[in-house]
């Protein structure tokens, strides 16, 4: 047994198809350029939690596809979204991330349009011809759906519904998510050196529970590899099949995690379960918090994070307390799992960067138990149906 030799290391692994990714995929400009075009201009994506825009005409910055749109609950309290573009010259409208914004006024000419998106102000209308007035400039709409307070966007008109596009992904989330009002008590961002995909992998992949010192103690070994259950769903999404557990006494500083807030509804204190929403939205419970991330594509080699935790509405001091204490032993900026994913999302991305490394190995198959890589071979299914691309060989069209 020896080392490999440049030949051997740049040859295509010798696997079934779907079961290795070239590293090309996180590096070419054409193939993001495909992923913008036809998947985040077409898919469903999580833009905001509603609890993010609690009164009417309170709004949010959602950066996707390239663009930037405003998230904004309406007189009427049902949450829209726009463009954040002015109809006359193009000016950006809002530029704050988040506010209370009645009327939308545009800095360059003074515009103005409502919560509804309709153009309520034109300064000396008269100039104008009739076909540059307010009944036919209003801002541009997309799609807005909510479903268990998570508000999802779509920039295609042409797509399927969300309940569609979601499908049964969302059903082991229902009873956490859907019979109690959550709200976000957690907000971080960050702009990671790596292609979107890398972060996302991180969600998909239960094996890399090895990197982790804290899962290594309270997770690897919480119950056995055979009876856990992952699932896949059509579009491209994936999660836990059941409720995963957690041994949070084997790791001393998590010792009685739970006992000293609820759980959340349908959960025990050591239930783990999580989804990833395809293209790049995961969510992830633990007994007593949620979070939901979301990677957004801000170039081949950029990706900006956002990662929301969730609590239960009204709740007292003291448990708000425990479940922010809770959420960030492991996810905060300073837990035991995110600043980890981070380096090896961007340690991936190092190495694909220069084409020094070539292929990623997906070839896992445990029957849909234990550390499948069954997931991650479902995105890159999804990911090359909508690309027109072969995950294991993106640049040759003939293979696709």
């Amino acid at each position: 047994m020896s080392a490999r030799s440049e030949s051997s290391w740049e040859k295509v692994p010798r696997l079934p198809a779907g079961h290795f990714v070239s590293g090309l995929v996180y590096t070419d400009p054409d193939v993001y350029q495909d992923e913008i075009d036809n998947i985040f201009s077409k898919a469903w994506r999580f833009a905001c939690h509603e609890s993010e825009l609690p009164e009417p005409f309170d709004y949010r910055l959602v950066d996707h596809a390239g663009q930037s749109l405003i998230c904004i609950r309406g007189e009427d309290d049902e949450v829209r979204t726009f463009l954040n573009v002015c109809s006359h010259r193009g000016g950006k409208l809002l530029t704050e991330p988040s506010g209370n914004a009645r009327l939308i006024t545009c800095f360059y000419h003074r515009w103005t349009y409502d919560s509804l998106g309709a153009c309520t102000g034109i300064p000396r209308p008269s100039g104008y011809s009739k076909e540059v007035a307010k009944d036919s400039m209003g801002l541009r709409g997309l799609r807005t759906a909510v479903k268990h307070g998570l508000v999802f966007i779509a920039l295609d008109e042409g797509a399927p519904d969300l309940d569609t596009f979601i499908g049964l992904a969302l059903d082991q989330f229902s009873e956490m998510l859907g019979t109690t009002l959550l709200e976000v008590f957690h907000y971080n961002r960050a702009v990671l050196d790596c292609n979107w995909k890398a972060w996302h992998e991180t969600n998909m992949d239960l094996y890399h529970e090895f990197m982790h010192a804290v899962l290594r103690q309270t997770q690897v070994g919480a119950m056995p590899m055979e009876d856990r259950r992952l699932i896949t769903f059509e579009n491209g999404h994936g999660g836990s099949g059941g409720d995963l557990k957690a041994a949070y006494d084997g790791y001393k500083s998590f010792a009685g995690r739970g006992g000293d807030v609820p759980p959340l509804p349908g959960t025990d204190p050591t239930d783990f379960r999580f989804v990833d929403l395809f293209p790049s939205t995961a969510i992830i419970a633990r007994g007593t918090v949620v979070r939901i991330d979301t990677a957004t594509p801000l170039g081949p080699d950029k990706t900006l994070l956002e990662m929301r935790g969730l609590g239960v509405k009204g709740e007292s001091q003291e448990h708000r307390q425990a479940r922010q204490r809770h959420h960030n032993q492991y996810w905060g900026p300073f837990g035991r799992n995110v600043p980890e994913d981070m380096i090896a999302a961007e340690a991936c991305a190092d190495s694909f960067r220069n084409q020094a490394g070539r292929y990623q190995i997906i070839a896992r198959d445990e029957n849909l138990t234990g550390q499948d890589d069954a997931i991650l071979r479902a995105f890159y299914k999804e990911w090359g149906d909508r690309t027109g691309r072969d995950p294991g060989n993106p640049i040759d069209p003939a293979t696709a």
